[in-house]
């Protein structure tokens, strides 16, 4: 089985005119309209169970509604899972996160301090967190760099999740993207905690990156808490396999720390859903 962690959807509409002018300044290449339902389907049909995530992030210009995905995926409940995402900031975030859940039937909660701008160790965020925690919802953290010119980088280095695991020790934490450009720390603190994971999602585009990522995760032993993720529409199952590939690669012919295809295999058909407390219904 192949899951894919994390996926995007969204319209127009959800993105504000700034968002998309920093997104385009520092990432040309991407195919900004293909966050429309239709081409995340189809990019779905090459996994067999995906995460959609919604975002909750009025600070950055990037608000995908929790009731937008829960009606997407209530279309496909076989393949597709929801995310919630509330924002911290907002006095009835623990609420809205319960409608979420008990109404809207999302399974997981989806964050992003340097997107939301939010302390991770605030009283804010505790709340949220501490809840998540009491629903047993996994979480799913954007803790690393963004291309926004407006994100505050002092709020998204993955250290900062070793003391919300150690107060809040049961929950199910993935720090997304490998925490980049973090990602030896990501590694340090992944291997503190049992609960806590990381997706590789988005860094095909830095094979070099994603390569001494894996080396480091091998080298900390925390290789099996890796999972896969595409960041979709920034990536496909497709165009992720081809990233692994190639920084698997990168050390032939060199005395550098090899990374096996069978490694690399074990990423792509992690039993993900298990690990994150998500197998069968709610």
């Amino acid at each position: 089985m192949i899951v894919d962690v994390h996926t995007h959807v969204g319209e127009s509409e959800h993105y504000s005119g700034e968002f998309v002018a920093d997104l385009e300044a520092s990432w040309d290449e991407v195919k900004w309209s293909a966050t429309s339902l239709e081409d995340h389907w189809q990019a779905a049909a090459s996994v067999d169970r995906a995460i959609v995530l919604a975002v909750d992030a009025p600070a950055a210009g990037f608000v995908v509604p929790n009731e937008y995905v829960s009606a997407y995926v209530a279309d496909h409940p076989d393949k597709l899972i929801g995310f919630a995402s509330v924002d911290p900031n907002r006095p009835d975030a623990v609420e809205l996160l319960d409608r979420a859940v008990g109404e809207l039937g999302l399974r997981g909660l989806k964050l992003g301090p340097i997107y939301q701008r939010f302390d991770p160790l605030g009283d804010e965020a505790a709340a949220v967190w501490g809840h998540a925690q009491q629903l047993g919802l996994p979480v799913i953290c954007h803790q690393g760099t963004t291309f926004l010119r407006q994100g505050p980088l002092e709020l998204a280095q993955p250290v900062t999740l070793d003391a919300v695991a150690r107060r809040f020790p049961d929950l199910i934490l993935v720090i997304a993207h490998l925490g980049h450009p973090w990602c030896e720390e990501t590694m340090a603190v992944i291997r503190k905690h049992p609960h806590l994971y990381a997706d590789i999602s988005a860094l095909h585009t830095r094979p070099y990156q994603l390569y001494r990522a894996l080396v480091a995760a091998e080298e900390y032993r925390v290789f099996g808490k890796l999972l896969f993720g595409s960041d979709f529409p920034f990536g496909t199952l497709e165009t992720t396999l081809a990233g692994l590939e190639h920084a698997r690669r990168i050390p032939e012919g060199t005395s550098l720390p090899k990374i096996s295809a069978a490694a690399i295999d074990e990423i792509v058909h992690r039993p993900s859903l298990e690990l994150l407390g998500l197998e069968g219904d709610r």
